[in-house]
């Protein structure tokens, strides 16, 4: 077999193939015995009689050469795109040339191909990220938490605030019918909780007790009538935190001391924080980066990568026992809902899948083949598989250009990455020392925080 490829206007390559007599014969030879599967012939065995028999059959060669051109030319055109590594994004339209009756088999596939954009501004992106450093507020503030839920609740000679407890009689009523369940004595409820009605909180806070507050409320059911309500106010209790003492500390945390618990708190806390600034980076950058392509995209990439996430989508519901159909039909989402919900997501993601090949182009980045071992050799790692097993399989697969593709993005993310400046979100400068992880936490961060496509688009047509 031979192929060339044509650059063609409209980002599409044609692609020119010519297969010899005797290679495509082998073909027909394939599916006459397809054929004869299919067939029963007086004096054979289904799918045992030779290729003259079926001939004289069929009434000559035309229907198993026909049969051939519909299995085999898939295959030609998939081993041409990857001699010549074309990155297809959409079926192919096939024209055959020759060959449809007899001899030798030549035909053209004209295909779609990933776009090539520009991209400038790259270099001096400004990031914003999480402030990555703890303050003695915020582990005050952590402290506090853990005292609240130990708290005790004493009666308090104010007006109710947010987080006191209030002891009340409340009657709910409707076109002035007591409703069950919405009438109760010395009736316990936290203020600012909203667990009755979001108007109860509004009426509460300010009042004291003896206090009573009438008030309506919308009903959570569309076109019911307002409810009513009246609210007795008879006591109000204030949240008493226990006192932080290191006795407290070693009774209700694994420390022993006021001070090896704030520690443990801090450095937990900056682990989570340094993890969730450098997550921050990776995807702001990438969101800044998809900014930069202002390129129209093809409508056949956006497609494909729709299919590919709601497919996905449906699969993560399988393993959570759940049917696509059942999904929908608990959300009230309509399929057409579902799909325009993953249309802004893959184009965002196609976008930041041109960007940062466009980075690796402009600034010359390539990929050695020490980069692609080390690629094998940590999924040899990850799969508990042989390195130079798994590489043939990619070979086999012809499916090297597409790690290489994804190695030259990963450096193409590294080099914007280096050169972006940093900061928190009050303006500040971050410093990029201040962002390094410890080497167990690397690996929080380097996969799933920039959103690829969710397929290989380079296989769409084969």
């Amino acid at each position: 077999m031979r192929s060339t490829v044509e650059p063609l206007e409209g980002n599409k390559v044609k692609l020119s193939v010519e297969v010899d007599a005797e290679e495509f014969d082998k073909a027909v030879d394939a599916a006459f015995r397809k054929l004869a599967g299919q067939v029963s012939i007086r004096g054979f065995r289904r799918g045992k009689a030779p290729r003259r028999v079926l001939e004289a059959h069929f009434g000559g060669p035309g229907v198993a050469r026909q049969q051939a051109l519909q299995d085999a030319l898939p295959d030609y055109y998939a081993e041409a795109i990857r001699t010549h590594e074309v990155d297809v994004i959409a079926s192919p339209d096939i024209d055959i040339t020759s060959g449809a009756e007899d001899g030798p088999v030549a035909f053209d596939a004209v295909v779609q191909v990933r776009p090539s954009v520009k991209v400038s501004g790259y270099e001096n992106l400004q990031i914003t990220v999480p402030r990555p450093t703890v303050a003695q507020e915020d582990i005050d503030e952590r402290v506090t938490r853990l005292r609240t839920q130990h708290a005790e609740f004493e009666a308090a000679d104010r007006a109710a605030a947010d987080g006191d407890q209030v002891l009340v009689d409340i009657t709910g009523s409707q076109n002035g019918e007591p409703i069950e369940g919405l009438v109760a004595e010395d009736y316990l409820y936290e203020v600012g909780s909203g667990a009755v009605v979001p108007e109860i909180d509004e009426n509460l806070r300010g009042a004291k007790a003896g206090d009573s507050v009438e008030f309506d409320a919308k009903h959570p059911e569309e076109g019911e009538d307002n409810l009513h309500f009246v609210v007795e106010l008879k006591e109000v209790r204030g949240s008493v935190l226990p006192e932080l003492t290191d006795e407290w500390v070693a009774e209700n945390t694994e420390h022993a001391t006021i001070d090896a618990w704030q520690e443990d708190l801090r450095n937990q806390m900056q682990r989570a924080r340094l993890v969730g600034a450098n997550m921050a980076l990776q995807q702001h950058t990438a969101e800044a980066l998809a900014e930069l392509v202002t390129d129209e995209i093809p409508d056949a990439m956006v497609e494909s990568e729709v299919s590919a996430r709601v497919q996905n989508f449906a699969a993560r519901l399988r393993q959570q026992n759940m049917e696509f159909g059942q999904y929908l039909q608990l959300t009230g989402t309509t399929p057409e809902q579902l799909v325009e919900q993953h249309r802004q997501p893959s184009i965002e993601a196609i976008k930041v899948d041109l960007a940062l090949r466009a980075v690796g182009e402009t600034e010359g980045l390539e990929v050695t083949d020490e980069d692609l071992d080390n690629h094998f050799a940590q999924l040899a790692r990850q799969y508990g598989m042989d390195a130079g097993e798994i590489r043939e399989n990619f070979e086999r697969a012809g499916q090297v250009p597409a790690v290489r593709s994804e190695i030259l993005k990963g450096k193409a993310l590294d080099w914007v990455l280096e050169r972006v400046s940093v900061v928190d979100e009050d303006g500040n400068v971050v410093d990029r020392a201040a962002l390094e992880l410890p080497d167990t936490d690397q690996s929080t961060t380097e996969d799933a925080v920039i959103e690829e496509p969710a397929q290989g688009l380079e296989e769409d047509g084969e």
